[in-house]
Parts: C-alpha cells; sequence; structure tokens
C-alpha cells in the first residue's frame, strides 16, 4: 500500500510540476518584420531583454570565417548614442549584467536588469540594430580580445579540438560551412578590411533577421509601447538568403588522428552526422546520449568506467545544429588501455541498442529523467528568454517550449533501436584517435 501511495505522490508532482513549469508568453511581428515574444513573470523583480539574430558562422563567406562571432564582441563597443567602452559600465551601474554568445546558426544578445531598467534594456538593444559604431581601432581592439579567446578556449585547453570541433567538423562536412570554426581562422580577421565588417552588418543586422524577447517583470501593453517606440523606426534590410547546402552521405569510414599539446591521456571517438536538431531523430538521439553515458548507471560508464576500468570517462552526445547536427561518442583511455579495446567496447554497447529493445525498467528511467530536465529546465527568466528565441527562430515553433517534452514522451523503445540502427553505422563515421602530440612531432 505504502509504494502505491509513493508512485501515485511522485506521479502527482511531475503532472503538477509539468503544469507549474507552462511558460505563457505573447508574440507579433512589428511592420518592419521584428518577431517579438514577452513572457510576464511577477516572481521577480527583474527582466531579461534579448536579440537573437538569425546568423552564424554558417553564414560567412569562405575566407573570411569568424567574422559572426567576431561581431559578438564588436556589437559591445559603443553606438552613436554609446560611448566607446561604456556599454559594460551603464550595465553595471544600473545593476544588471548582460552577455552574448555565437553559434554555427545564430547569434544572442542579453541584458538582464532590475525591472524598473527595463526601458534601458530595450534602448540599448535598440541602438546595438540601429546605429553601432563599426570602427578600425574598435576591429583593432576586439581582433586582439578574439585571438586571445582563441589561444584561452582552443589552442591552449585540454581536449579544446574536441569541445569546439575544431578537430572533428572538417572531417565530417565536405561543403557545407559547418566545417568551418565558430571562432573562425586569424588568419581570415587580420585580412579583412573595415568595409567588410560594415558589409557583413548591413546584411545580417536587421530587425527582420532577428527575434525580441522580453522576459520577466513587466506590464505588457506598457513593454509594447516601448518596443514600438525603440524598435519601430528601425528600417527592414533586404531579406537573408538562406544557407541551403546538402552534404552526401558518409558511406565509409573516414579514420583520422588529430594531436593536442595539452593532453596526457590518449582518447577514441565515433563521431557520426546527424538529422538538424527540429527533427524527430534528433531527439530520439538525445535519449540514447542518456542510456550510453547519463550517470553511473548509464551503459558505458557502467561497463567501461566501473566493471572493466578500461576508461576514466565516456561520452556520448547529440552536438544539435539547425541543419545537420554531430553524434559524438567516445573515451579516455584509462592506464595503458588501448584504443582498440575502447572502439570494440564502444561498438559493443552500439550493438546492443541495434539489435536489443532498451529494457522497460531503463525505459522508465529514460521518461524520468526526461522528465525531470523538464520541470528543471527554465529555472530564470534569463533562460526562458533564450529558449524563447532558439524555439521560434531555430525550431519555427516558439510552443515547443511548453510542448517538447510530448515528443520525448512519445518516443518508443522500438524508435530508439531504429534510430541506432539508422545512423550509428561503422561505415556511417568518422574513427578519430585523440592523441598527446609526440615530442619528435
Amino acid at each position: 500500500m505504502i509504494k502505491k501511495i509513493s508512485s501515485a505522490a511522485i506521479a502527482l508532482f511531475f503532472s503538477f510540476a509539468a503544469f507549474a513549469q507552462e511558460v505563457e508568453f505573447t508574440e507579433y511581428d512589428l511592420d518592419n518584420g521584428l518577431h517579438v515574444i514577452l513572457h510576464e513573470d511577477d516572481t521577480a523583480p527583474v527582466v531579461t531583454v534579448g536579440v537573437m539574430y538569425h546568423v552564424g558562422a554558417k553564414d560567412e563567406e569562405e575566407g573570411r570565417t569568424g567574422f559572426a562571432h567576431f561581431f559578438e564582441h564588436l556589437l559591445f563597443e559603443g553606438t552613436e548614442n554609446i560611448e566607446r567602452g561604456e556599454w559594460f559600465n551603464i550595465v553595471a551601474a544600473n545593476g544588471g549584467s548582460n552577455n552574448a554568445n555565437t553559434t554555427q546558426d545564430r547569434t544572442y544578445y542579453y541584458e538582464t536588469f532590475p525591472s524598473n531598467k527595463l526601458e534601458l534594456g530595450l534602448w540599448m538593444e535598440s541602438e546595438r540594430m540601429m546605429h553601432p559604431v563599426i570602427n578600425q581601432i574598435g576591429v583593432d581592439t576586439q581582433n586582439e580580445v578574439v585571438k586571445e579567446e582563441k589561444r584561452t578556449r582552443i589552442d591552449n585547453a585540454p581536449y579544446g579540438k574536441i569541445i569546439y570541433s575544431t578537430g572533428i567538423s572538417p572531417y565530417m562536412f565536405d561543403k557545407h560551412p559547418y566545417k568551418n570554426s565558430v571562432i573562425g581562422t586569424m588568419e581570415d580577421l587580420d585580412a579583412a578590411q573595415l568595409n567588410e565588417f560594415k558589409a557583413f552588418f548591413s546584411k545580417y543586422y536587421g530587425p527582420n533577421n532577428a527575434t525580441l524577447v522580453v522576459a520577466g517583470n513587466i506590464d505588457k501593453n506598457e513593454t509594447k509601447e516601448m518596443i514600438k517606440d525603440y524598435f519601430g523606426p528601425i528600417k527592414a534590410k533586404p531579406e537573408v538568403t538562406r544557407v541551403d547546402i546538402q552534404e552526401k552521405p558518409i558511406q565509409e569510414t573516414i579514420t583520422a588522428t588529430e594531436y593536442d599539446d595539452n593532453i596526457q591521456i590518449p582518447a577514441k571517438l565515433f563521431v557520426y552526422r546527424t538529422p538538424g536538431m527540429a527533427e524527430r531523430d534528433a531527439y530520439v538521439l538525445d535519449m540514447i546520449s542518456s542510456i550510453l553515458t547519463d550517470g553511473k548507471s548509464s551503459r558505458m560508464y557502467k561497463k567501461m568506467v566501473d566493471e572493466d576500468k578500461e576508461a576514466l570517462q565516456v561520452l556520448a552526445f547529440n552536438r544539435s545544429q539547425e541543419d545537420y547536427g554531430l553524434y559524438v561518442i567516445g573515451a579516455l583511455a584509462m592506464g595503458e588501455t588501448k584504443l582498440e579495446t575502447l572502439a570494440n567496447s564502444m561498438d559493443n554497447q552500439i550493438d546492443r541498442l541495434q539489435n536489443e529493445l532498451i529494457s522497460e525498467e531503463e525505459y522508465q528511467k529514460l521518461q524520468n529523467n526526461f522528465e525531470n530536465r523538464f520541470v528543471n529546465s527554465n529555472s530564470s527568466v534569463q533562460g526562458i528568454a533564450a529558449s524563447l528565441a532558439t524555439y521560434n527562430m531555430l525550431y519555427g515553433n516558439t510552443d515547443l517550449i511548453n510542448d517538447e517534452i510530448e515528443i520525448y514522451r512519445s518516443i518508443t523503445r522500438e524508435e530508439i533501436k531504429e534510430v541506432a540502427n539508422k545512423y550509428l553505422n561503422e561505415n556511417q563515421r568518422l574513427s578519430l584517435d585523440y592523441l598527446p602530440t609526440p615530442e619528435n612531432k
């Protein structure tokens, strides 16, 4: 009887928590094409203003890699009404915080302020969109900043070429610009002329290529009026032509070796090209990742780390992107374990997924894990703002902030087996040995 009550209580908790996580929002377009999403949350006196632009590293021209990420830095330099170097000072002086980030597919800027500073956040983002100052001194300054970031995050970071895909993507893509790194090359940035930076801004930083999100303690009607005042006068720009490049399927194993000056422990990786983030199969691959390496009771961790003690750590994840994803499975060798041994062990786990249905117990645990993720997601207005922008821009469906969990709930054990057979095959992958740099190399 106690067990039945406990199960019912747990079910009630998840039902209540899922309901409590419902994110209500309003969305509409301005006449200039700017898509606006408003989310009212009165639980704390804070507000996040975020603008996501549909431009990322994949939109760069050949020989000019790194532009999208460079703008993430450059557009904090100043505007016609914000003096150079004052952006961060203004935010801090008003009790706020701000940041930006870039992927292959989009660039996102945001400020979080006390809610009585909402108008300041809207003004600053409209300034960034309408008339930033793009000059040579700003380009030169941020060029040095980006170089230091590349040295810190990639060149001198252990496993940096795995984390940022610079040692993976060139093998997986032949024509698609996903083959290039988000941070780009310093040679490309050094060679770029000022007029090229101005042209990049003019092409991609228009209201009709952006989504504005305001989330937090707001009055919707007042917020709409402020948005109209600050963003309404900005003129639309010519429609952006989206990247539309199809890669030929990988039909035989790609074998490669990458070296890293910053590591002592070698790693073995299998990498597979997978569908875009909005495809149902991408969700199934997320679940496969959880089966393989989510926690100490996961299959790869339990077998390779705990039982056989051949791996120091294991990993499996689907790096979702708008056009294609990359599914990565890997392990760091324990002691003198050969990479071939790790490869065989990983293949054994893949074979299990391809030939056997996961148990009912595993399936229930999997569903519980994703229910928990849903309950814990969007725990701040800052996170909600980013999620709303992402679902709108990259998935084309803002409602997914509430409905995405239903996709995971609907995935079956049979579907997991089917997707493993569809994508995780030896002839469709990169087999990568990631090694410490030899002393004589």
